[in-house]
């Protein structure tokens, strides 16, 4: 749609400043919020970094997995192309959902190596789609992940994408966008009401989840990879809820248990 402009001739992408602005978001909730809990704030938001590791790690590394036949297919009709050319074929793009469970691999290995940091995940749950619902306007206005064809909707004519133009095609970035600012509301009232403090996490993986499966449906791009009639997304979807409710049940169970012993 607004992939880039340029500025004293360097190119400026709209879908990296789209995420430093999340990051920017991200970070100041959790500063914010830490402040109010009297947490030390500092580590909030070194915990929070430490994270983002995981992100830059898990975000490439599924797009690998999920696009390497294209990614391959594409090396291939490149005359004389060299390692590094390669590397950032293959790496070249993020998926949401590698970032996440890149971060949440992170967070456990940070937790147990420094049990104090637990407090924090609380604080930065909500902050989560805070930060995602910036990526999903950054996809918009870049022309990746984009809907599919649709009377309602924008058309395309400079995506680098060459399929997605001169379609009609439905919003879908910025309906996921509109999603994850909702679930950014109810996870901040629940986090303030100290509700599921301990299990906020789960709840946003299963909401999340459910809310990207359907929303799946309504994407047109085909790169992203399918098993059968269902995206890889969908697939993952399917498989964090599933996880993430026995995990509420046997955690409730204990709770329960605990109580009955008091």
């Amino acid at each position: 749609m607004f992939p880039s402009f340029e500025i004293f001739h360097r190119t400026i992408y709209l879908y990296q400043i789209m995420t430093l602005c999340g990051i920017l978001s991200i970070g100041a909730y959790v500063f914010i919020r830490c402040k109010k809990l009297n947490y030390n704030e500092v580590d909030g938001i070194i915990f929070l970094l430490l994270c983002c590791i995981g992100v830059i790690i898990g975000g490439p590394l599924l797009y690998a997995i999920v696009s390497l036949g294209n990614s391959i297919n594409e090396i291939r009709n490149i005359p004389s192309i060299n390692f590094f050319k390669a590397i950032s074929i293959i790496f070249g793009g993020n998926i949401f959902y590698g970032g996440l469970l890149g971060s949440l691999t992170a967070a456990y290995i940070i937790i147990r190596i420094k049990p104090r940091f637990k407090s924090f995940v609380k604080v930065i749950v909500p902050g989560i789609p805070l930060f995602h619902l910036w990526g999903r306007i950054g996809c918009f206005l870049g022309g990746c992940c984009f809907g599919i064809p649709s009377e309602i909707g924008f058309v395309y004519t400079n995506n680098p994408i060459i399929e997605a133009n001169n379609i009609t095609r439905f919003p879908v970035q910025l309906l996921e966008a509109l999603f994850n600012l909702i679930l950014f509301f109810i996870l901040h009232k629940l986090s303030i009401r100290e509700k599921l403090k301990n299990k906020l996490i789960f709840v946003y993986l299963i909401a999340y989840a459910i809310g990207r499966f359907f929303i799946e449906f309504l994407r047109g791009d085909a790169y992203r990879g399918f098993f059968m009639f269902l995206s890889t997304s969908q697939i993952i979807s399917i498989l964090i809820i599933l996880f993430s409710s026995i995990i509420l049940v046997i955690t409730s169970k204990k709770e329960v248990k605990k109580e009955e012993l008091e």
